[in-house]
């Protein structure tokens, strides 16, 4: 391993880090690359879930740190969708109270969301000490999980298990987005009668 080594643990630290901090950009996509690197001996799957890991930690604190001091202004400034951001803003601190762990913790999960919650979270005001233990619990989880799955996928010479986890993974994620959307919907409206 050797030079490419490095650069590959940079780049996946890079792209979770800017995705955690709220950046659209395919972080979950690097881990699952950078584990089948590993499994194929490019990489140390140690290394890349410690890396992985330890970015989406950084970067989530990074977002709640721009959402703590600039969202909530960002959220309620004039311009387009002002009714929906204030609607966001006045639901956002209740339900962050009540859900923020669960929130911080299942949000690391969700495509999409993964690149919100911390944002959110900083803009509603939740508590930061609540929010790096669950950020933390959730980040380890989840590189743990994806990293090993995507390696142990990698490691199969026919290809068929990996094909099986990356689409049944896909079948998890798009299925708990749908549950999610469903159950916020079936909550309060955004706006108050």
């Amino acid at each position: 391993m050797g030079t490419s080594s490095h650069l590959g643990y940079i780049a996946l630290a890079l792209l979770v880090m800017l995705e955690s901090g709220g950046v659209p950009l395919p972080g979950e996509t690097a881990l699952i690359t950078a584990s089948t690197l590993a499994a194929r001996h490019h990489l140390m799957i140690e290394v890349v879930i410690v890396v992985a890991a330890a970015a989406a930690i950084f970067g989530d604190n990074v977002g709640y740190l721009i959402g703590r001091v600039g969202g909530r202004r960002l959220l309620e400034a004039p311009g387009p969708f002002a009714k929906r951001r204030a609607a966001l803003v006045a639901k956002g601190e209740p339900f962050f109270a009540r859900h923020g762990p669960k929130a911080v913790f299942l949000g690391r999960w969700v495509i999409g969301l993964r690149t919100w919650t911390a944002w959110l979270a900083g803009a509603s005001r939740m508590r930061w000490r609540s929010f790096a233990t669950w950020n933390a619990a959730g980040s380890t989880a989840w590189a743990t999980a994806i990293g090993l799955i995507s390696f142990y996928a990698g490691r199969s010479t026919a290809g068929t298990v990996g094909i099986f986890v990356v689409g049944s993974l896909t079948v998890v994620f798009l299925g708990a987005r749908l549950l999610w959307k469903r159950w916020a919907g079936s909550r309060r409206p955004l706006t108050d009668p």
